[in-house]
């Protein structure tokens, strides 16, 4: 399984909905439209043209998956539809229209939309939902019940209606239900709302859960879970061609993506340049925390800002930026694999002109079994003073034996090691290191590039005590720090070991 920095829109499905829909800015997950499928998509297009809004390519597509028939059952393709899209793309309307065309096409259906609260939902019922009716040209095709508790909007031919509730463990208890809907799904913490909805639906052969919601935080376990399922359904489908019975459609930038790049926007607002201008999301770029901004219009998950470590001066991280940094030719090279073995990072240090260290994550990729090659290569191309890696008890101390086997040996003379060689770090080693490197970072003598898994890792690094010192903790760290830690071993064995090593050249030999 692939991760959210390395996934990326299936060609294929990006062919198809340029073709189909005009869309150039396909979601970074989504199912591709079945043609040999049926679909009410158009019909609900129909209707959000009868409420005054003319769909755009994205909410087009999405209908036209979401409403699939299988021509084998008769039945609706997909029993649960998600939505995860960044604010002010037109995620009401769609939703809207979804609900309007459930009542209004479909006898005695009993539709249900949900928000953050009660409250919530009775304020976008009235005032977004109802409003809109009534403004429209389908006013005068219902009656509005607005008994407190007891909302509705009845269709008066096909007696279908649609209600509101809270986000309770008996909210949709009660009738059967025919389309569950939950807005802004970031503000709920647990599945109460999905599980007081499934049993009511149950009955229902053509019913849905519909669920819509930009980016949240680390409190939104539900919307967190969904996400994290919906990507693995949508990965699955295009690694297996089989379809799951949940449509999962989800536009998200990338963290390595700069914020304040339109191309960024481009490829995560599908309603960039329809109902939205990249000048408005640069006054919203401007008005908003940075955080909340990647939270509302890049669609990532809002994630608290972890306590300091004191041992970790993480303040001094962005200050040593300089994105036009380069390893020079003197370089040494380090390695580093995650406690759950579930990824190994490759680091890079070497000394400027100016007498700064550049540090610079070369390769992170998942597990181990890559690493020796990419650093047989690295080796090859390089001539490092010195590979680094940490000894027994760490997680890479595991690829040594692997690491001689290919060639790159332990120096037989410790004093006098020669240029590729490996640095096998003791605890003794790595202690020094960690201080080295908070040294480094205290006084501005070490420069990096602002990779995404290195800051990371940085602001996310726990430290533990080891005798007077310390040492970087993989086990209480609040994420993978193998990017930290290849970088602070490379930069130890650039300045400790780099000294130590005889060149297997005479520099005369150069001239001649």
């Amino acid at each position: 399984m692939t991760t959210s920095e390395t996934w990326q829109t299936p060609a294929e499905l990006a062919e198809q909905l340029r073709e189909l829909y005009g869309l150039t800015c396909p979601p970074l997950w989504g199912p591709p439209r079945r043609l040999a499928f049926p679909t009410l998509g158009p019909k609900c297009c129909t209707v959000m043209q009868r409420l005054g809004y003319e769909p755009m390519p994205w909410q087009r597509y999405v209908y036209d998956v979401a409403l699939e028939i299988d021509p084998e059952t008769g039945l609706f393709a997909y029993r649960e539809v998600g939505l995860s899209i960044s604010r002010q793309q037109g995620k009401t309307q769609e939703i809207l229209g979804a609900m309007v065309h459930r009542i209004a096409a479909w006898r005695r259906q009993r539709a249900v939309y949900a928000a953050q609260t009660r409250g919530m939902a009775r304020q976008r019922w009235e005032d977004e939902f109802l409003e809109t009716l009534d403004a429209s040209s389908l006013a005068g095709k219902y009656r509005t019940r607005k008994t407190n508790g007891n909302e509705a909007i009845i269709w008066s031919r096909t007696r279908s209606l649609l209600g509101i509730t809270a986000n309770t463990e008996k909210a949709g208890h009660g009738p059967p239900l025919d389309l569950g809907v939950i807005d802004e799904a970031f503000a709920h913490e647990d599945d109460r709302l999905e599980q007081a909805f499934s049993p009511a639906m149950l009955t229902r052969a053509m019913a849905q859960l519909w669920w819509a919601s930009a980016g949240g935080t680390d409190k939104s376990v539900w919307l967190n879970r969904k996400r994290k399922t919906g990507r693995g359904l949508v990965e699955r489908l295009w690694e297996t061609g089989v379809h799951p019975r949940t449509a999962y459609f989800e536009w998200y930038a990338p963290e390595d993506l700069p914020r304040d790049d339109p191309a960024t926007w481009r490829a995560c607002l599908p309603a960039l340049g329809y109902t939205v201008t990249e000048d408005t999301i640069r006054a919203e770029l401007e008005k908003l925390d940075p955080a909340e901004f990647d939270r509302a219009y890049l669609n990532r998950t809002r994630k608290q800002a972890p306590p300091t470590d004191p041992n970790v001066p993480k303040a001094k991280w962005p200050a040593l930026v300089d994105a036009k940094s380069r390893p020079t030719r003197d370089v040494a090279f380090a390695i580093d694999v995650s406690q759950d073995r579930a990824s190994t990072s490759i680091a890079a240090s070497s000394l400027r002109a100016d007498g700064r260290v550049h540090l610079e994550v070369v390769a992170r990729r998942p597990g181990t079994d890559w690493v020796v090659p990419a650093v047989v290569k690295l080796r090859r191309l390089w001539n490092p003073v010195a590979v680094a890696v940490a000894g027994a008890g760490a997680p890479a101390g595991s690829l040594i034996d692997d690491l001689v086997a290919a060639g790159i040996d332990v120096p037989v003379d410790k004093e006098h090691p020669q240029r590729g060689e490996l640095a096998v770090m003791r605890t003794g080693d790595i202690v020094e290191a960690c201080g080295q490197l908070a040294d480094a970072m205290n006084q501005g003598t070490a420069v990096h590039t602002d990779q995404v898994s290195l800051t990371a890792a940085v602001n996310g690094a726990r430290t533990r005590r080891v005798g007077d010192a310390w040492t970087l903790d993989r086990t209480n760290s609040l994420v993978d720090i193998s990017p930290l830690c290849a970088a602070t071993f490379a930069r130890w064995a650039l300045l400790i070991r780099g000294p130590l090593v005889e060149d297997d050249y005479d520099i005369a030999d150069s001239f001649g």
